[in-house]
């Protein structure tokens, strides 16, 4: 908890659950903002703010991926089939496979977000080893989000992701985003920022 001149008035932290079972992490979301909403409540506490005293909230989170149906509720991505377990952790190296066929596109992409894809921090491998390992599970999707955007989206119901995690985690081409804004030109300003033959070869 900061005021208005960036002077630390209180902070708080709360545990949350991890599951690990051998290349595979796997977290809540559910748990995750319940532990979110004990800590903010707690660091108001010992700050002596009130609620609503609070003009702003920001989000910083690992890079993991969250998997949720239409209404919201969570979908499993663990071979448990519990539901509850629905975000997989940025240390999971159960996708190594599908970072190989990411890679092996040797698309043009991959130069905006680091060059090849490592294990870790990025979700299009994940994406791919739902797609192919549980399909039940990836037909109930309806939003896959960084953690960071879904904390976002939990608070405020505002479906927008960033411009960080798009990019970095998503392959958005935010300069090609930034170009378009320059020449105004008239194709769909979201649409020109994806590289539709590198999403096609990886269907």
């Amino acid at each position: 908890m900061f005021d208005e001149k960036g002077k630390l008035l209180g902070s708080a932290s709360s545990p949350i659950q991890i599951w690990k079972e051998g290349d595979c992490v796997e977290q809540s979301s559910t748990d995750i903002w319940h532990a979110i909403c004990s800590a903010v409540k707690s660091a108001c506490s010992l700050a002596q703010v009130a609620g609503e005293e609070v003009t702003g909230l920001g989000f910083a989170a690992t890079c993991s991926l969250v998997a949720v149906d239409s209404e919201g509720s969570p979908v499993s991505v663990s071979w448990s089939g519990d539901s509850r377990r629905n975000v997989i952790v940025w240390m999971d190296h159960r996708a190594v496979n599908q970072a190989e066929k990411i890679n092996s596109c040797n698309s043009t992409v991959l130069q905006y977000c680091g060059g090849p894809f490592p294990l870790k921090c990025n979700l299009l491998r994940y994406l791919l080893w739902v797609k192919e390992n549980m399909p039940e599970s990836w037909a109930m999707v309806f939003r896959w989000m960084d953690l960071s955007d879904w904390l976002s989206y939990r608070a405020t119901g505002d479906d927008t992701r960033s411009l960080c995690t798009t990019v970095c985690k998503w392959t958005y081409l935010g300069h090609a985003h930034m170009q378009q804004l320059t020449d105004k030109d008239s194709r769909d300003m979201e649409a020109c920022g994806w590289d539709d033959d590198f999403w096609r070869r990886l269907a």
